[in-house]
Order: structure tokens, then sequence, then C-alpha cells
């Protein structure tokens, strides 16, 4: 048996706040989205790739997501990572760099962690 990986899920408080974040710092665009009456999925990618980003949005969730420890975080690779990290500084979400191993993550307004590698 072969498995694909297609999409990772991160619950998020503002919706539009997420996508805009997603968009600004690593340049993934809403491709489909799904509407009920409880909540709201919008999936993101880019041409890069073929994987996607999973946004969900809970209408019963007013409260901050609890992302424990934070010990998982989503890699990206990027095409040009010096102007990528001069990006991610100018937009202040560089939350830890690790020069010895040449990477570094960027947090997102919900506290999830994604790592840019070059």
């Amino acid at each position: 048996m072969k498995f694909k990986m297609i999409h990772e899920n991160y619950n998020v408080s503002d919706l539009d706040r997420s996508i805009k974040f997603y968009n600004e710092a690593l340049d993934l665009h809403e491709v489909r989205r799904k509407t009920t009456d409880d909540f709201i999925i919008v999936y993101l990618s880019n041409d890069v790739s073929d994987f996607e980003l999973e946004l969900t949005w809970l209408k019963d969730h007013p409260q901050p997501y609890n992302l424990g420890e934070c010990e998982f975080h989503l890699a990206f690779q990027a095409e040009d990572y010096e102007a990528a990290h001069k990006k991610h500084k100018e937009m202040g979400c560089i939350c830890f760099e690790n020069e010895a191993m040449g990477i570094y993550f960027i947090v997102d307004p919900d506290g999830y962690w994604l790592e840019i590698v070059p």
C-alpha cells in the first residue's frame, strides 16, 4: 500500500487573520472552502506543491487553542532563504533561530511554529 500526505490541519481562532498571515509569510492561497453552521474549513496551497494546509475555524470555540509545548511543526523550504529571512524578520514573526543548523522558525497568529529551511 502507498500513502500520500495531502494536508495538515491547524485549528485557528481568527480565520481571516490566519489566511492573511499565511498568504504574506508563505505565499499560501485559498484553494477551496467548506462552510457549515458550526465551522469553516479553508484549504491553503501554492504552485510549488500539492500539499495543503487546512485551517479550521470552529464557531463554538472562543478560547485560545492549547498547543502544549509546541513540539510539532510544518517545515517549508525557501527558494531564497536570505530573502525569506529578511521578510519574516520585517514581519516580526521569527520566534527561534538555529544559526548552527542554518534554520529558523516563524510563529503564526495562533502560536503554531513553522520551520524555514534553505
